[in-house]
């Protein structure tokens, strides 16, 4: 098992290492932001997945560690302070001080109010940093450039996005070595039962703080490398849609699995970045996957393997895969027509279409362009392919659902006795 983990990883790392040569300059440019996006998610499950402290405000720390960056890459001239390719440790170090300085306030409390202070706080830094100018740019940021060092001038994306992964997958690494320490067990120990361990003398107080400052600064990490791709920064970096993102894709992916939440940030970082050029309804649907996941996937989407890996074991794979293709057809069908519905509402309640619907008053609604076709509104037919749709891709699951249920009533079911028939037929 540890060693096909291993070469599952090294697999990835090499497949993460020929993106630039398989990839556009445009999608390389995707390929950086979603390795921070990970690297942003698993920083933040080491406060959330693994110490149990929901946070609602890790932004305000991905924003700090940014500005840091451009700073200290404007130093001296615009010489930096540092070569390029250390330039995420200035992020790192303004995440670390400033989370150490919230960390210390927010752990003094729990549960909601914990969540509630972490919010407060990031609510404040993005309330404050359009007014100190000097030190976050006012509305326009700060701008900088990437200088060249080690004989590289990281004016291509290329460099840019090795240096990212290099920094993403360091970052990683150390993540993971830190599970494996004491003070990591201690974090899944604050989690569990925060109580015994003051009861068995620890500062848990203390602990949490120091949880809550090594999340900020890997997260300032991540904050440092957005700031070196996009050679700015602005005050958005604070905004709570970035708070809530990391709080979406971390569950998304998974918090029982270590590279659950890179795996959710990667992929809901991609959704975004191919559907929001499709549809405006984008958000929307990233809505209803995070709803759909917590209702049918707790575990998120890194579950799955192993939910399917206990399925085969417990009931055979040909058995099993009959269920999964009935169940992934059923799911298609659904989000098929959940998108037609979606995307025909969308348009029928639009500014645009009111408008022209009102220029042709007294006449019957126009025609919806949807999918290379003229959907009228009052055609049966335009409501009736989505609910087609919906309808078969419901029976599909409910199906699937029923034969699933089947399968583990028949192998709870007592194994008849050897000597039942032979009674039966004494009987008769």
């Amino acid at each position: 098992m540890k060693n096909s983990r291993f070469l599952s990883c090294l697999a990835a790392v090499l497949l993460l290492a020929a993106l630039p040569y398989l990839l556009s300059q445009g999608l390389l440019n995707a390929a950086i932001q979603m390795l921070i996006a990970a690297l942003f998610a698993s920083a933040y499950n080491l406060l959330c997945g693994q110490a149990g402290m929901l946070s609602f405000g890790h932004a305000a720390y991905f924003g700090v560690g940014a500005f840091a960056t451009v700073h200290a890459m404007n130093a001296l001239g615009g010489e930096g302070l540092v070569p390029t390719p250390l330039m995420p440790l200035a992020g790192a170090v303004g995440g670390l001080l400033f989370g150490g300085i919230a960390g210390w306030f927010a752990t003094k409390r729990s549960g909601t109010y914990f969540a509630m202070i972490t919010l407060a706080i990031a609510e404040l830094v993005h309330a404050l940093a359009p007014q100190l100018k000097g030190l976050f740019g006012g509305e326009a940021g700060i701008s900088t450039m990437r200088m060249p060092a080690w004989g590289l001038d990281f004016g291509s994306t290329t460099q840019v996005y090795y240096l990212t992964l290099a920094w993403v997958l360091l970052a990683l690494l150390l993540l993971y070595l830190y599970t494996r320490t004491p003070l990591g067990r201690l974090t899944v120990g604050l989690r569990e039962n925060s109580q015994r361990l003051r009861f068995l003398g620890y500062n848990v107080h203390g602990l949490a703080t120091a949880v809550f400052a090594i999340s900020a600064m890997f997260s300032g990490m991540a904050g440092g490398l957005q700031v070196i791709s996009n050679e700015s920064a602005n005050y958005v970096l604070f905004d709570p849609s970035l708070s809530a993102a990391a709080v979406l894709n971390t569950y998304i992916g998974g918090v029982q699995v270590f590279l659950g939440p890179a795996l959710g940030a990667a992929l809901m970082t991609f959704f975004g970045y191919a559907v929001s050029d499709l549809t405006q309804s984008w958000l929307l649907y990233q809505g209803i996957v995070f709803v759909l996941v917590m209702m049918f996937m707790p575990a998120g989407l890194s579950g799955l393997p192993g939910l399917a890996r206990r399925l085969r074991e417990r009931h055979g794979a040909a058995r099993v895969l009959g269920v999964f293709a009935l169940a992934i057809a059923g799911a298609a069908l659904l989000a098929a027509g959940g998108v037609f519905l979606v995307e025909l509402l969308q348009r029928l309640f639009s500014q645009d279409y009111r408008a022209l619907a009102q220029l042709g008053a007294g006449k019957p609604w126009p025609a919806i362009a949807l999918f290379d076709h003229s959907w009228r509104p009052g055609a049966p037919l335009t409501w009736l392919v989505p609910g087609l749709l919906l309808a078969g891709g419901g029976a599909a699951v409910w199906t699937s659902r029923r034969r699933l249920a089947r399968l583990d009533s028949e192998e709870q079911a007592p194994p008849a006795s050897p000597g039942a028939g032979a009674a039966k037929e004494t009987l008769a």
